[in-house]
C-alpha cells in the first residue's frame, strides 16, 4: 500500500470492490429512495432502500424464494422470468407505502441491456412506481415471459432424451416447459391479485 504525507487510505469497502462511493453519493443526493437490485446463479433480492444518517433503512424488499412459497412458482428463481415477477411483487409493496418514485441502483453490477436486474426493474415500474430508465435497456415482453423456452422445448420434443435432460427440473415440478408462459402468466395474476384483495 502507498505511504506518504499525502496519501489518503480508500474507505475499506471501496478497497473490498463492495462499494462504488461516487456513485452512491449521486444517489444519495437525489433524495429518492433506492430502488437496490441484486442477484446471485439462483435468486434475486430487490428492496426499496431510503438513505439516513444512522444507516440505510429498507422499507420494502421481495425475494424471488417467496414466488414459490406463497404464489406457486415452479420456475427457477433466479431467470428473467423471476427476476420480473419479484421486482413487481416488490412495487406493489412499495406503492401499499407510499413509495411513488425511486432511482435505481445496481451497486457494483454492469449494466447490460436486456440483464435481470432491467427485468426486475421493469416488473418494479409496471406496479406503479415511477423510476427514471432508458427505454432500450429493458428485455421484451417474449423474454420475460418465457415464449423463447416454450419454443426451445417445442424443438426438443421429437428428441425425448434431449428433453428429459435440458427440462428435467422443470419436469420434476409437474412445470411441462411448453406451457412456461402461461405458468408465468398465472403467478403474474395471482400477485396483481393477491393486492387488489387487500385494497378490497
Amino acid at each position: 500500500m502507498a505511504v506518504g504525507p499525502s496519501y489518503r487510505v480508500p474507505f475499506r469497502r471501496r478497497r473490498e470492490g463492495k462499494t462504488d462511493y461516487q456513485a452512491r453519493t449521486a444517489l444519495v443526493l437525489s433524495q429518492l429512495p433506492r430502488l437496490v437490485v441484486r442477484g446471485t446463479l439462483k435468486h434475486m433480492n430487490v428492496q426499496v432502500v431510503k438513505a439516513k444518517a444512522i444507516g440505510d433503512e429498507v422499507v420494502v424488499s421481495a425475494h424471488s424464494n417467496e414466488l414459490a412459497k406463497s404464489y406457486g412458482w415452479k420456475g427457477s428463481s433466479g431467470n428473467t422470468s423471476a427476476a420480473y415477477l419479484t421486482g413487481l411483487l416488490c412495487g406493489y409493496r412499495a406503492v401499499a407505502n407510499g413509495v411513488k418514485k425511486c432511482v435505481l441502483d445496481l451497486g457494483l453490477q454492469f449494466p447490460s441491456k436486456g440483464a435481470r436486474v432491467f427485468a426486475a426493474l421493469k416488473g418494479f415500474i409496471d406496479a406503479g412506481v415511477s423510476v427514471p430508465y432508458g427505454k432500450d435497456v429493458l428485455p421484451n415482453e417474449k423474454r420475460i415471459s418465457g415464449e423463447h423456452v416454450a419454443a426451445y422445448a417445442n424443438k426438443l420434443v421429437p428428441n425425448p432424451e434431449a428433453y428429459q435432460r435440458r427440462f428435467s427440473t422443470y419436469l420434476s415440478k409437474d412445470l411441462p416447459p411448453e406451457k412456461f408462459p402461461e405458468h408465468f402468466s398465472s403467478v403474474k395474476e395471482s400477485i396483481i391479485a393477491s393486492f387488489k384483495e387487500d385494497k378490497v
